[in-house]
């Protein structure tokens, strides 16, 4: 997909200011926040623009139980991070040890962190080392000229008239913003499994998650023998708002759509969710209020559910609705379920929709949460369990306080990925192929959430829906190139979220730390082509590779016996 390229800006309004760095990372991400540093310590000066008003995007936004996958992949600024924020808590994390399962993923644990110390130290981090940033620095275009034929990012235009000039640009952005108005090429498509020769690519319906009665009951983990967690349970719903009448149409929270077929090429990205930070500390805890609009029959498709559920045998609690892991200071970081915080085909426009539309988006994103919650605490028709469980949460005063308690970023799992020379693949996060030129290291499953919730065979289906291991393969290489544009398009631009890869690929890819350690190294990069007046792609990765390993990224997979991905 090609967007459309920006017009060149002739004249910069009178009032407008024009910063200057050697490199602008767009984006203060927990990625933006590592390549910001990253390169004022090599000695460049450095512009870390963001859109909004927070740095460390989900690390510090609510996603509080990190998904670390094994840590001894992780090195340099995300492990020094880590280190630095536990320590506030007075643990100590031992990297060279691999991650101890407990029936489910590398997630959580001595990991477990509260957003408002997060935001602190990154905030730390970028004072000490010099960078300076602007916030709400929302992109509006961008400015590029041929250098030797190879086009080049000479400055990016803000909504109020700034300009920022610099001589390396990075995107850490989790939608490819600047990417995107560069005018590189990326896809918003799930490939197909034919594409790229894969198997968990394009339309799936993973057996996993597909509707069925006779599901197993959990242990004191909150998951059944095979790993599975009692908030992924698909029941054999009916869809219609006049059980089995097709002509009533459907309940809210289903879409229409035609189920397609496995492993063919289709539209639209995971499901995004506000990671929740709730307590059950009265003395720091504000009432989680309905949206204005409230209306108890939006959830009748979770009434069903519940009502399987107790066909079953389940004895519910709340964490057939959000699994949640404990934090410290009475703090829970919640996650998402069958029926939970995520709100499939809700997504899809995310990625291309402009800041205003985007924070409508997130509004509606909001707006379900509260009212599931409000539904699961008061609703007679909910168990009184599950009622008297969720009434001992609210939003803690000392989180997201210029928001009410509520998280300040949303979680976008997958929005723009670039099309580069390089494309990761699932050969590669599953150990067939080998990424060359390693920047560093991803360890995670293969986790998609689901893409769509449709009617197939006349029952409620996640369709998207994978969450499996990749072949018990240790950790994998990211290769530098997966971080570079095509030379036509772009040569002073690294991206290091919406990076290339297929969709199944980037499933795994995602996760916060490795974008802070692909983020860390393309800084690296950045720095040294800007000193060496060199082009990102025609940077000798025979410069770089030192670099990071002096830094202390790990780039190659070592241990005599690599931990198995958790499935």
């Amino acid at each position: 997909m090609k967007p459309f390229l920006t017009a060149l800006i002739l004249a910069t309004p009178a009032a407008a200011v024009v910063h200057e760095s050697d490199i602008c990372v767009f984006g203060g991400t927990s990625g933006g926040v590592a390549a910001a540093v990253q390169a004022a310590r090599m000695g460049r000066t450095v512009i870390l623009a963001e859109p909004g008003r927070h740095l460390g995007g989900m690390t510090s936004g609510g996603l509080s139980a990190v998904d670390i996958g094994d840590p001894r992949s992780v090195g340099g600024i995300a492990r020094e991070y880590f280190t630095r924020l536990v320590a506030v808590y007075g643990k100590k994390l031992e990297w060279d040890q691999p991650f101890k399962s407990h029936g489910g993923p590398a997630t959580g644990g001595a990991y477990a962190i509260e957003p408002h110390q997060a935001e602190r130290v990154f905030e730390e981090m970028i004072t000490e080392s010099g960078v300076r940033v602007l916030r709400e620095a929302r992109l509006s275009s961008v400015i590029k000229a041929d250098e030797k034929g190879v086009p080049r990012i000479t400055s990016i235009l803000l909504e109020n008239g700034d300009q920022i000039r610099a001589g390396m640009f990075i995107d850490g952005t989790y939608e490819g913003d600047l990417m995107a108005k560069a005018g590189v090429g990326f896809t918003l498509m799930r490939e197909g499994n034919a594409r790229y020769g894969e198997s968990f690519n394009g339309i799936q319906y993973d057996p996993r998650f597909q509707p069925r009665t006779g599901h197993l009951q959990p242990g004191p983990n909150g998951r059944v023998k095979t790993g599975q967690g009692a908030w992924d349970r698909d029941f054999p719903l009916d869809p219609y708002i006049v059980p089995g009448r097709p002509d009533s149409g459907l309940l809210p929270l289903v879409d229409a759509g035609d189920p397609g077929t496995p492993g063919d090429p289709a539209p639209g990205v995971q499901a995004y969710c506000h990671r929740l930070c709730l307590t059950t500390d009265p003395e720091n805890s504000l009432p989680i209020t309905p949206p204005a609009d409230y209306d108890p029959k939006r959830y009748e498709l979770v009434v069903r559910f519940i009502e399987a559920c107790r066909r079953n045998g389940d004895d519910m609690d709340l964490r057939w609705f959000s699994k949640h892991d404990p934090l410290p200071n009475q703090k829970w970081d919640f996650n998402t379920a069958t029926f939970g915080g995520n709100l499939p085909g809700a997504s899809w426009s995310w990625p291309e929709a402009s800041y205003a539309r985007r924070e409508r988006i997130a509004k509606l994103h909001e707006d379900y949460h509260r009212g599931l919650l409000h539904f699961l605490a008061t609703d007679p028709r909910v168990p009184e369990k599950v009622r008297n469980d969720m009434r001992r949460f609210g939003l803690p005063r000392d989180e997201f306080k210029d928001s009410g308690g509520w998280p300040h970023q949303i979680y976008v799992r997958e929005a723009r990925r670039m099309v580069g020379d390089l494309v990761m693949t699932e050969h590669h996060t599953f150990g067939r192929q080998v990424a060359p030129k390693s920047v560093g290291l991803g360890g995670y499953g293969t986790d998609v959430h689901e893409i769509r919730r449709i009617v197939k065979g006349g029952v409620v289906t996640r369709e998207g829906k994978l969450a499996g291991g990749r072949g018990d393969f240790g950790p994998y290489q990211i290769g530098y190139d997966a971080l570079v544009p095509k030379r036509s398009e772009c040569g002073n631009l690294l991206v290091t979220f919406a990076l290339s890869a297929s969709h199944t690929a980037f499933a795994s890819i995602r996760m916060e730390p490795v974008l802070m350690i692909t983020s860390q190294s393309a800084a690296t990069a950045a720095a040294l082509a800007f000193e060496r007046g060199v082009t990102v792609q025609d940077l000798d990765y025979a410069d770089l590779k030192p670099r990071l390993v002096r830094d202390g990224q790990v780039l190659e997979w070592t241990a005599e016996k690599p931990a198995k991905t958790p499935r």
